[in-house]
């Protein structure tokens, strides 16, 4: 009797909902979610259009699902992993992962289709614009914001507001991604978005230092400045 064994090449096959997720997503920015059919999605997959249902109830569970992977919904699952939660103690290491994963996602041209999905449509699919803003980025700012409050109570940045810290980190990151990826004719060559992240970085590290910048304050006593009146001359 022959036996069959799973070859590493069948093991490494997307399963039929990967490939729906992956076809529909193209096809979501390619035509609109209003104007892709399921019949056109089932032929892209090469399934029966009834086989879609099996694994859907429809396209709107299809966007959906799509918005549930992709996003803040995969920065906030990376924050669960296990080489997120060794850095819990390590400030600077911590940020500089998460700015490479980001850059990491930006380069990847199915998160360039989704977001041109999601702006079109998150004000059109009832339920996608809350779960999208609310869940998803709320899920995110909470974790960034346990991580440097955590940060914070064991004595290695300082910062008067973990939440605000966490906000002012994403927004720099944010605006890189603008500056690379989105507000320019092509996206920026590799190294020059890296050589963006490390100035950022050293910046914002330097914000919430531990030492709470006592360093400069010592400079400035030193040349005679005070606080509140001229210096004598």
């Amino acid at each position: 009797m022959a036996i069959h064994t799973t070859s590493a090449a069948e093991a490494a096959a997307p399963t039929t909902r990967a490939r729906i997720l992956a076809e529909a997503l193209d096809l979501f920015a390619q035509s609109g979610y209003g104007g892709a059919s399921m019949r056109e999605l089932a032929r892209r997959v090469g399934i029966r259009e009834s086989s879609l249902y099996n694994h859907f109830a429809g396209k709107a569970a299809i966007l959906e699902a799509i918005v549930s992977e992709h996003g803040p919904a995969s920065s906030a699952s990376r924050l669960e992993e296990p080489r997120y939660k060794q850095l819990a103690r390590q400030p600077a290491a911590f940020c500089r992962q998460f700015a490479l994963d980001l850059v990491e996602q930006w380069s990847d041209p199915r998160e360039h289709q989704f977001q041109k999905v999601i702006t079109a449509e998150r004000n059109r699919v009832p339920g996608i614009r809350a779960k999208f803003a609310d869940h998803f980025y709320a899920r995110e700012q909470s974790m960034m914001t346990d991580y440097f409050r955590g940060f914070a109570l064991a004595g290695l940045v300082s910062t008067p507001d973990p939440r605000e810290t966490a906000r002012l980190f994403a927004a720099g990151l944010i605006y890189i991604r603008l500056e690379h990826y989105v507000m320019g004719a092509a996206p920026s060559p590799r190294p020059k978005v890296i050589e963006a992240i490390d100035s950022y970085l050293t910046f914002f590290l330097s914000l919430i230092a531990a030492d709470g910048g006592t360093q400069d304050n010592k400079k400035r006593k030193a040349k005679g400045e005070t606080r509140g009146k001229a210096a004598p001359d």
